[in-house]
């Protein structure tokens, strides 16, 4: 009989019946020094990180609901006590009801701790949502009220959210590294930029990081954005690593998705028969490997660069210990290949065309 793949829900499972430990793949996890040796450290500009970091954004509530903000807290310290060193939320998370939950958590270990937040949107005066806004006054005031919300005097690492599509890249960067002479940030980053923009703000001060979406589905940063990253230096920090959590293996072909996910192009109806061919392939190789679907995508990210580190967002803390164990994992560059080869072969929808990486979205 042909055994089935390993969910989500057996990850639970199982680690409800082990107690302390659970399943990590081939091994169990321990204490920090299990995942996140020194050797495994990832670079973003100044900073070492570990080499999976935690994304905040639904803990403020954007395809569920708000959470509460003490459960968030343990989630984001049970992550801390497990080697996760590297915490991303935004101003516009909530808006700023993450930026609280993430400046309370940490207050214990903030020193210990890689933080990184980011701005480019404004608000008004009732806190709603009033557009993007890339101008250096915009961006200062932003950064004052991220420093205030996160109980901190220093960011580690601050992103341009968005662009707003006036605003030149080389006034982005200048603002940015005014600000880092000044001590309130210690690194800037970018998010969802053409090649052009990141050239063009590199040549003012240099870019730490990146951060858009990659995963084995969505796979359109290989197209002249990653090998600019390598290029120049630059970490790559993919946000949607899971993709909505669909390479979880969460969702099957009658799932109906909310409002967000909705939206979502691969995720569309229309899409889905073609994009469960290469989940499946997903879950084959996971179970080869004794691992879940989302801790093998997170592994396979992981091995195609090492200045790679993907911000799997979660509110569970058997989720968040599920993702970590992805560290666990390794590839032969035999089996990365092989893997290459089979995820070219099938054809996926609602993916990004090769030239809108030129677009600033």
């Amino acid at each position: 009989m042909k055994k089935s793949s390993i969910t989500r829900r057996d990850f639970i499972a199982s680690s409800t019946l082990a107690g302390v430990s659970v399943m990590l793949g081939a091994k169990a996890l321990g204490n920090s020094s299990n995942i996140k040796p020194l050797s495994s450290l990832r670079k973003i500009g100044s900073l070492e990180v570990s080499p999976i970091g935690l994304g905040c954004m639904n803990m403020a509530g954007v395809y569920n609901e708000r959470m509460p903000k003490e459960a968030m807290i343990q989630v984001i310290r049970k992550a801390y006590e497990n080697g996760v060193d590297f915490l991303d939320t935004a101003e516009v998370y909530g808006p700023f009801y993450s930026e609280e939950i993430v400046g309370e958590a940490i207050k214990p270990f903030r020193n210990k701790i890689n933080l990184a937040t980011k701005v480019g949107f404004s608000f008004n005066s009732n806190g709603g949502f009033a557009g993007k806004s890339s101008r250096p006054d915009s961006i200062r005031k932003a950064v004052d009220g991220c420093l205030q919300r996160l109980q901190t005097d220093v960011i580690d690492l601050c992103y341009l959210h968005r662009a707003d599509g006036h605003t030149p890249a080389e006034d982005v960067a200048g603002a940015f590294k005014d600000l880092i002479k000044e001590g309130k940030i210690k690194n800037y980053g970018l998010s969802e930029v053409s090649p052009a923009f990141i050239k063009s703000a590199h040549s003012v001060h240099p870019v730490s990081a990146l951060q858009s979406e990659y995963s084995i589905l969505e796979r359109v940063m290989e197209h002249e954005v990653l090998p600019l990253c390598e290029e120049l230096g630059i970490a790559f920090v993919p946000w949607g690593p899971l993709t909505r959590g669909f390479l979880t293996g969460r969702f099957d072909k009658n799932t109906t998705y909310g409002f967000r996910r909705a939206q979502v192009p691969y995720l569309r109806k229309e899409n889905l028969e073609a994009n469960f061919k290469l989940l499946d392939f997903v879950k084959e190789k996971a179970l080869e490997k004794n691992v879940t679907p989302a801790q093998w995508s997170l592994a396979w990210l992981l091995a195609q660069k090492p200045f790679i580190v993907p911000i799997p967002g979660t509110t569970n803390e058997n989720h968040l210990m599920e993702n970590i164990g992805g560290l666990n994992l390794s590839f032969t560059q035999n089996e990365l290949a092989d893997i290459r080869t089979s995820i070219e072969a099938i054809e996926v929808k609602g993916v990004r065309a090769p030239e809108s990486v030129h677009t600033n979205l």
